[in-house]
């Protein structure tokens, strides 16, 4: 026997040393009955309590309130009773809308909406007289209603007007868009696609554990711990809508990785676990081992995931901080299922975690080495300059569509092409150019048009030269041009203060769009103005988000920079690590400019809508939220190499070891997460359908070619150097560093 085997083997058969989690591990273990008692009865109630969770949720929370143009449109609704409405009505009849019964019926129709609570105004062709606001065929017109409030206020005002907008019209059709029907559809659709996910990923992560583990009693026990960590998941999201606003999108990703993320822990755990009975060890032996060595691992990852949802914190808009929350949240219930709830029912099994598995012979056969995992670390190890370079050049290949991709603002294109709200919509875009919503619109707080008529008339006129303006509408008149081309209108000011519309026939969304913005807020007015508008609004969250995402970026880097030090002692393996996770992401980075922006291989997703561009905070939400399960994986596969490399002091036997230990393990686990995760491509919103297929890419290409390839070649280029640390560092990680003892 070699010595380093002998080092080893003293290593594993010393005695459990005490520590948290092995005390722990052993209280559950030695009252694993009572233990389990308590975890049915808090199942129970968490899934009482979260019942219902859906209506406490919220559609929306894209926009911040220090925006420029959210306070322009706030502007606009208090004083003026303007701003871009969020609710449309898109009214069909068989013949003339301005004539006999249909004219009636709209008038009706508008009367009936303007009287409703929580309106603010209410514009048609019928009460104004506008032509943009009737079709050109004369049988269409629209409604444009603004509701006041924030986004949930208008959403509940939505909720509750919109039955009685679009029923009982007579001769008249009425179908409504806008941002608060779509919300709520979105709201709906979320719901719906939720439970399907759910439905498809439950069977086919058992199938999963079923095959990895060729016994059904191991293979129930993750599935017990994800059922119990998705029950603590509701109760978690519940208590945080008491407090914070919740994005209904937080309910479909946190209750994927609350199951995905307690499958894939309770799996390590069991793993380790099988291993020590292999080893001759007694059942509450290898439960305290087991929680000591794959639990610990197991905290630390739940702690670099949890890590990764934090920097979402930075960005000021509740969409990305609900998530946060959530997620932080969920992945430590995950963590805490798994390390609680585990040992007591690894106890109460006993040495019967084998049972109905005709491999287990073999497994502990081959537990001590050697295998095709092994074999494949070695053939690479053979060649890491070529592996490792081809791997790489692949990976930034796959990540080039990125570079051309185009950011907006989510709007109802979101939803499946037949919704309602969704076809409504696209008859306001293609028949009604402009009409729905003015691109810009400016408020001048404290410019009386009466006293400045002539200030506000120069400044309307240079508005109306800006290129790409179509017409300017103001106080003292229309202008096109730098000309006036209609009267005056009292609609534009109040209060001892004005506002303007600048028109154009570009999407809000468009560059052009923005360009204008931007025009307009460089030129000179006579008195500070705010410009508000779709295209402002995408051009605010734009500049706040990459104001903030420097920050973010900072927090992930130096909180897995240094996490991975106190775990490693080197500061190698963290740097490489950083450039490993991050080349993980390219091909979803990629596939997420080719499929969803431009189009391309639709089919394997399914039909949506695409516009041309991505929504513009999906891309920052998928790197936090794949880049934290990255760096699960590493800390799984560079524990088992670290171990190795401890006992041996042999690098290329340790990378070897550690692949040929967590290499079916980790194939498993993300194969779990990629399944649970992309059932949501399943969705009928695009938005989930993207960071399903997006995150399901990511933890796969991370489990084959960054784990199984990519990693092996470089930890083998390095040698020894992986573990290098200048003296301070090394003597700061023994008093500090995270160790088993």
């Amino acid at each position: 026997m070699s010595t380093s085997t002998v080092r080893r083997d003293a290593v594993r058969s010393s005695t459990v040393p005490a520590g948290r989690l092995a005390s722990i591990a052993r209280a559950l273990a030695g009252r694993h009955r009572v233990a389990l008692l308590l975890t049915a009865l808090f199942a129970i109630l968490a899934a009482v309590t979260g019942g219902g969770l859906e209506k406490h949720l919220s559609a929306g929370g894209y926009t911040a309130d220090s925006f420029e143009s959210v306070r322009a449109d706030r502007m606009l609704a208090e004083r003026f009773r303007a701003g871009s409405p969020n609710l449309i009505l898109v009214v069909r009849a068989d013949g003339d809308i301005a004539a006999g019964p249909a004219a009636a019926a709209g008038r009706a129709l508008v009367r009936r909406a303007a009287g409703s609570p929580g309106v603010v105004y209410v514009r048609s062709y019928w009460t104004t007289g506008d032509a943009s606001l009737r079709a050109a065929d004369g049988r269409t017109g629209l409604v444009l209603i603004k509701l006041a409030g924030d986004e949930d206020t208008v959403n509940r005002t939505s909720h509750a007007l919109v039955p009685r907008l679009v029923e009982g019209n007579g001769p008249l059709q009425v179908r409504a868009t806008g941002p608060a029907p779509v919300n709520e559809e979105v709201e709906r659709q979320s719901a719906e696609d939720l439970t399907r996910a759910e439905l498809l990923a439950a069977p086919l992560t058992l199938l999963i554990l079923l095959i990895a583990f060729g016994s059904l009693v191991a293979a129930g026990l993750p599935v017990l711990v994800g059922v119990v960590s998705v029950a603590g998941t509701l109760v978690v999201l519940r208590l945080l809508t008491e407090v914070v606003p919740v994005s209904i999108f937080a309910l479909n990703i946190a209750t994927a990785l609350g199951f995905g993320l307690a499958v894939d822990y309770s799996l390590f755990i069991v793993t380790r676990y099988r291993e020590e009975l292999g080893r001759g060890r007694e059942v509450v032996e290898a439960v305290v081992v087991s929680l000591r060595t794959a639990g610990r691992t197991v905290v630390f990852s739940a702690l670099t995931v949890m890590l990764s949802f934090a920097a979402l914190l930075v960005f000021p808009i509740y969409f990305l901080r609900s998530l946060a929350y959530a997620g932080i949240a969920v992945v430590g219930m995950s963590a805490a299922a798994s390390v609680l709830v585990m040992p007591p029912l690894l106890a109460l099994i006993g040495r019967r975690i084998d049972r109905f598995d005709p491999l287990a012979r073999l497994r502990r056969r081959r537990s001590g080495g050697g295998g095709g995992w092994q074999g494949l670390a070695l053939w690479v190890m053979r060649r890491p300059v070529a592996v490792g370079a081809s791997v790489a050049v692949l990976l930034i290949v796959l990540a080039l569509p990125f570079t051309q991709a185009r950011f907006g603002l989510m709007d109802d294109r979101v939803l499946p092409r037949d919704n309602p709200a969704q076809t409504a919509a696209d008859v306001v875009r293609h028949e009604f150019t402009g009409a729905g919503t003015a691109p810009v619109v400016i408020a001048l707080p404290g410019l009386d048009p009466a006293r400045r008529a002539a200030d506000l008339a120069d400044y309307a006129r240079r508005l109306s030269t800006l290129p790409g303006t179509e017409r300017v509408d103001s106080a003292v008149g229309s202008f096109a041009d730098g000309r006036q081309v209609a009267p005056p209108s009292g609609a534009f000011h109040a209060q001892g203060s004005t506002w303007l519309s600048v028109l154009s026939d570009t999407a809000p969304s468009s560059p052009a769009a923005e360009r204008r913005v931007r025009a307009v807020r460089a030129l000179d007015a006579p008195v500070p103005a705010l410009v508000g508008g779709d295209a402002a609004t995408l051009v605010d969250t734009k500049r706040m988000l990459a104001d903030r995402l420097p920050w973010a970026l900072a927090i992930i880097v130096v909180s897995m920079l240094v996490l991975l030090f106190l775990f490693s002692g080197s500061v190698v393996v963290p740097v490489k690590q950083l450039v490993a996770n991050l080349l993980s992401l390219t091909a979803s980075f990629g596939a997420m400019v080719y499929v969803f922006q431009d189009g391309h291989l639709k089919w394997l997703v399914g039909d949506f809508v695409h516009t041309g561009w991505l929504e513009l905070t999906v891309p920052i939400l998928m790197f936090c939220v794949a880049f934290g399960l990255a760096m699960d994986y590493s800390v799984f596969l560079l524990s088992r190499i670290r171990e190795e490399y401890l006992a041996t002091g042999d690098n290329t036997r340790a990378v070897a070891f550690g692949v040929e230990r967590t290499g079916r393990l980790i194939t498993a686990a993300a194969l779990i997460v990629a399944t649970v995760l992309g059932a949501m491509a399943t969705s009928q919103l695009s938005i989930l359908k993207l960071l399903g297929a997006g995150l399901a890419l990511a933890v796969l290409v991370d489990a084959t070619l960054v784990r199984g390839l990519l990693v092996p070649a470089t930890m083998r280029l390095l040698g020894h150097a992986n573990w290098w640390a200048p003296g301070p560092l090394r003597r700061l990680h023994a008093r500090m560093g995270l160790k088993e003892e």
